[in-house]
């Protein structure tokens, strides 16, 4: 049967040239960097912060991301490299195929949905809460609560603007679909119109990022710090999708604090992006490495400092009883007299960053499909472009769909876990596939090389693998599920209709005279 089939790299290197059936190529590496930060500043430091230090890790969230960061680091090195050397749509299904074979790549192709759509979906729920906040702050309205959250949820909030609504339930979150609609359209129309749109509020998000460490730092309670992790004996507390309970191993201490390193893993998802745009880089080669890295380097200062700032202005408990998703604006307004302002500009500024998180999300799930598709592996309808604007539109349009059902009726807590765990799982391969590369492939041209490999591949598997470690029996079970599906899929679609199994090579298109077949 031969499962483990591998893409040639010569092919893939053929498959790179611009076509006119093919990605258009329109990002430098400015935009590549902005394409990662725009990717990592968002629910990841806006949501997911409070999210891991209430649940998890308490103040010592800083130091989940510290591990967070590590693993990353590891695996982003690896991932410059592959990006240097194989600059094709696809990311870590791409480097699988040409590694470990077609039946892993396929299993990191299916993967790659938990990362990208399901991240979309995550970020657009929080994207929701903040949007009700914006619209309480200016026009003292806002979208009530049964229309803007999951039927699994429930109003716990005695404060704000769902205090009338204590004990109501969830029916659809109305507000995550809408902007999941609009970026879409947005992506249809092209890739380097949404990467204008990208580069500003980049911009505008990191301002306000450094704006809330400087300003927020003169606030900060020692005591909120004190103790640095969470102890044993802290209690439950009653949430709107069930119940915490700081008892339970990984809700407390130094384990708290390593599955907090597994929660805020999704905020690091953005240089990963980055490799998904590699076809439409100008001189992949060499932009690819230094928008992956600068972006993770520049992302990680930031995170630690704003964690470090956060946590010290409210208890870690207050980011799940009065702040939830909207934590930032809560802390803000709590513990910051005479800086309302600022939580109004922030709430205005999540919003503009939380899109680009989106933006970034949704094109590299419609990329990585596109490569599939473009594969055999999947319908052609997934790499179907539009004749005009040449960006997979009949993808994007169906993956709208998906995510809107898990944007619209499942809690971000859930959907969020999921992302991260699909994340590092991903991570791990890519790790291992530049180890087994510089084996078979010693010779390969490779533009950037993965410093001390037999260190950094190794050793980036295995802090992956330890977060993966401490995710809860609940994530693990969903993501057997998912694989069992795509097995399914693969078994009975996948494998009859591979180019690469069936000897379908597509010939390389010269990318000066399209009519001209080499």
């Amino acid at each position: 049967m031969k499962l483990f089939i591998k893409k040639p790299i010569a092919q893939l290197m053929a498959a790179s040239a611009e076509t006119e059936k093919s990605l258009k190529r329109t990002l430098g590496v400015g935009s590549l960097i902005a394409l990662g930060i725009g990717a990592i500043i968002g629910a990841g430091i806006f949501v997911r912060t409070a999210a891991a230090a209430g649940e998890h890790a308490g103040p010592a969230v800083t130091i989940s991301f510290l591990i967070a960061a590590a693993g990353c680091a590891l695996a982003g090195l690896c991932y410059a490299e592959f990006a240097s050397m194989i600059p094709i749509a696809g990311s870590a299904y791409t480097y699988s195929y040409a590694t470990m074979g077609e039946f892993i790549a396929w299993i990191i192709g299916w993967d790659l949905v938990l990362e990208y759509a399901l991240g979309a979906a995550t970020v657009s729920i929080g994207w929701s809460q903040y949007f009700n906040e914006f619209l309480t702050t200016f026009f003292n309205v806002h979208i009530p609560y049964a229309w803007s959250h999951s039927f699994m949820e429930t109003s716990n909030t005695t404060v704000g603007m769902y205090a009338s609504e204590l004990g109501t339930r969830g029916i659809v979150n109305l507000p995550a679909i809408l902007i999941l609609f609009l970026l879409t359209m947005l992506l249809i129309r092209g890739t380097a119109e949404s990467a204008v749109v990208n580069n500003i509020i980049v911009v505008v998000k990191v301002a306000i990022v450094l704006m809330i460490i400087g300003l927020g730092w003169h606030f900060i309670n020692p005591a909120f710090h004190t103790p640095y992790t969470i102890p044993a004996d802290a209690g439950k507390i009653k949430v709107s999708a069930g119940v915490v309970d700081y008892a339970d191993t990984f809700n407390h201490g130094w384990l708290g604090v390593l599955r907090g390193a597994s929660v805020v893993f999704f905020a690091f998802i953005g240089f990963d992006a980055v490799s998904t745009a590699a076809q439409e880089a100008k001189n992949p080669q060499k932009d690819m490495p230094k928008g992956i890295l600068i972006s993770l380097v520049i992302c990680t200062a930031l995170y630690i400092l704003f964690s470090h700032v956060l946590t010290g202005l409210v208890s870690y408990k207050d980011f799940l009883i009065q702040g939830k998703e909207a934590s930032v604006s809560y802390a803000i307004k709590t513990a910051m007299p005479g800086y309302g302002w600022l939580a109004s500009f922030v709430t205005v500024s999540i919003l503009a960053g939380f899109s680009s998180v989106i933006l970034v999300m949704l094109m590299g799930q419609t990329r990585v499909f596109y490569t599939m598709s473009t594969d055999g592996l999947i319908p052609k309808v997934f790499s179907k472009l539009h004749p005009k604007f040449r960006t997979p539109y009949k993808s994007q349009w169906l993956f709208f769909v998906f995510v809107s059902l898990f944007a619209g009726f499942i809690p971000d807590k859930y959907v969020g876990d999921m992302v991260s765990i699909g994340t590092l799982f991903a991570f791990v391969l890519v790790c291992i596939g530049i180890f087994i590369l510089r084996k078979t492939d010693p010779g390969i041209e490779r533009p950037f090389k993965t410093p001390a490999y037999m260190i950094v591949c190794p050793l980036g598997a295995i802090i992956c693998l330890c977060m993966i470690a401490s995710e809860g029996w609940e994530n693990w079970a969903r993501l057997i599920v998912w694989l069992l599906v795509g097995f399914a899929v693969y078994f009975g679609y996948s494998i009859k209709r591979s180019h690469v199994r069936h000897g379908k090579v597509e010939a390389a298109v010269n990318p000066i005279n399209p009519k001209f077949v080499e």
